[in-house]
């Protein structure tokens, strides 16, 4: 699976993320609004560049551009591929707030589940159980809770959503 594709639809283009696009991420994530359902602080400089570093090693990261004026305004990953499974994980999402609502993210998601399911018959999301936010806009898109599971890196509880092929074309 080309777990770093580039995908286009008509408001977000996604494409690999590079080393070169800290500053532009960066800037789209510093606003802590972003994040008040996350547990992780990464509005901090600090913080992000340990989320940015990972994102570029996980080697499935992907940079969200806005189509009409080419900025990036936000990142998501493909992770966790499991090619005996035929299942990955898609996460790590995160917009810029002037991005929120008008079917940004849904576009996003759609574009990569349509990449994904090329190869896999489930995709997975897990989310943090205080992210309400992200719990909502996953099942708006399709996603079905099939379980919750201890966080071990931060405590607490993480819900566990699956769409699969056969959900996505009903």
């Amino acid at each position: 699976m080309d777990r770093q594709p580039t995908l286009a639809g008509a408001r977000v283009h996604l494409r690999p993320l590079r080393a070169d696009d800290y500053d532009a991420l960066f800037a789209a994530a510093s606003d802590p609004l972003i994040w008040e359902q996350h547990p992780d602080e990464r509005w901090r400089e600090d913080v992000f560049r340990g989320f940015f570093d990972g994102a570029l090693a996980s080697g499935g990261a992907l940079a969200a551009i806005d189509a009409t004026d080419g900025r990036i305004v936000g990142t998501s990953r493909f992770e966790h591929y499991d090619l005996a499974r035929r299942e990955v994980e898609i996460g790590w999402t995160f917009l810029a707030r002037s991005h929120w609502g008008g079917g940004f993210n849904g576009e996003m998601k759609r574009l990569m589940l349509q990449h994904a399911f090329q190869y896999v018959d489930r995709v997975v999301f897990v989310i943090y159980s205080t992210n309400v936010r992200s719990q909502r806009a996953v099942e708006k898109i399709g996603g079905t809770l099939i379980e919750s599971r201890p966080d071990a890196k931060r405590g607490g509880i993480s819900l566990v959503y699956a769409i699969t092929a056969n959900a996505l074309q009903e």
